[in-house]
């Protein structure tokens, strides 16, 4: 379940990647190239120099013309991603 993690850091790092942090040291580095075709407001997001100005507000990324993730979406990104490293390194071990 998520508890209410908030962003700490995000660098753009190409293409339509983002490395983001989280307060509880959750991490890693993700794909949203998916985003500029869920809507209106995420077209924009279709030109690369308007992609890689989100910043960091309010725990989640946010762009110029306020479009957002819902920081829970991307903390479960952000985590499922972590996970995909670890198996792939073999040092995922599940938790009970």
């Amino acid at each position: 379940m998520w508890r209410f993690n908030q962003i700490t850091k995000a660098e753009y790092r190409g293409d339509y990647r983002f490395y983001i942090e989280y307060d509880d040291q959750v991490k890693a580095e993700i794909d949203l190239s998916d985003y500029p075709d869920k809507g209106p407001i995420f077209s924009p997001l279709k030109d690369q120099t308007f992609f890689k100005q989100a910043k960091v507000e309010s725990g989640t990324l946010v762009w110029p013309n306020e479009a957002d993730i819902a920081p829970e979406t991307l903390y479960e990104k952000v985590k499922n991603r972590m996970q995909q490293v670890a198996e792939s390194a073999g040092e995922y071990k599940p938790s009970d």
